[in-house]
């Protein structure tokens, strides 16, 4: 008798839950803003982060992750490194040639928290994991230095930072740049997810109807940081229409 009861009052109560309404999430229901909301976010100068460029096309995104970086507030100190073959690609898409000076040149002024860090320095502080950082960010992220990282080779600093940052359940964003992907690129993005990173593809958004490729990037740089806990004033969301 007991089981019964606990039957029909299971089935009493099963009858009687209602599905939630679905919201209206259509185009025509919401409108694209600039965020002006206060949202969680760092405190004024408190965020280490690393960043990192590699040899895929798409140096004008690193450009400004960094240039986005160096003016906010809340970001203390970045620790910057590009890999050789990011130079070739900063020369061919940037007009910028060289490894001395770069980070000047890329910003187009001094950088009073952005240290540079060569490739090659294992040795660097953000090559432990008893260094905080707040994550790392590889923009663009090339399929060779996916590979390395996916397959845990730590064969040079960007390599070893980012294995720092999954070893220690830090946020780790790779944001890939290659079309189309072969199987190789599939396993070791299904690899890196598995060990903690996020796969964060340069798709840029068009619904923001951005003028040249400098906003463009611009408003993906936006998403990025958004997901390293620093929400961009200046970022385009959709919103619903105020009634």
């Amino acid at each position: 008798m007991l089981f019964n009861e606990r039957v029909r009052t299971s089935a009493r109560a099963a009858c009687s839950y209602r599905q939630p309404a679905t919201p209206d999430c259509s185009r025509s229901a919401y409108n694209l803003h600039v965020s002006s909301e206060a949202q969680p976010q760092a405190a004024t100068g408190s965020l280490t982060l690393i960043a990192a460029l590699t040899g895929a096309s798409g140096a004008v995104f690193g450009r400004a992750l960094l240039a986005a970086l160096d003016a906010d507030p809340r970001v203390a100190s970045v620790h910057f490194v590009a890999s050789q073959n990011s130079l070739r690609v900063v020369a061919e898409e940037l007009g910028i040639s060289g490894r001395n000076g770069l980070l000047e040149k890329l910003l187009g002024h001094a950088s009073a928290k952005i240290v540079q860090h060569p490739e090659s320095d294992i040795g660097a502080v953000i090559a432990s994991g008893s260094y905080p950082t707040a994550g790392m960010i590889v923009l663009p992220c090339s399929m060779g230095t996916l590979a390395g990282i996916a397959n845990g080779m730590a064969s040079n600093l960007i390599e070893r930072a980012a294995d720092v940052c999954l070893k220690e359940r830090r946020p780790l964003i790779l944001c890939l740049r290659e079309t189309p992907f072969n199987k190789i690129h599939i396993r070791n993005m299904s690899l890196a997810a598995d060990a903690g990173a996020t796969i964060f593809p340069v798709m840029p958004a068009f619904y923001t109807h951005p003028t040249d490729s400098e906003e463009m990037a611009r408003q993906f740089v936006c998403r990025v940081l958004a997901h390293v806990g620093l929400p961009q004033k200046d970022a385009a969301v959709w919103k619903p229409e105020v009634q």
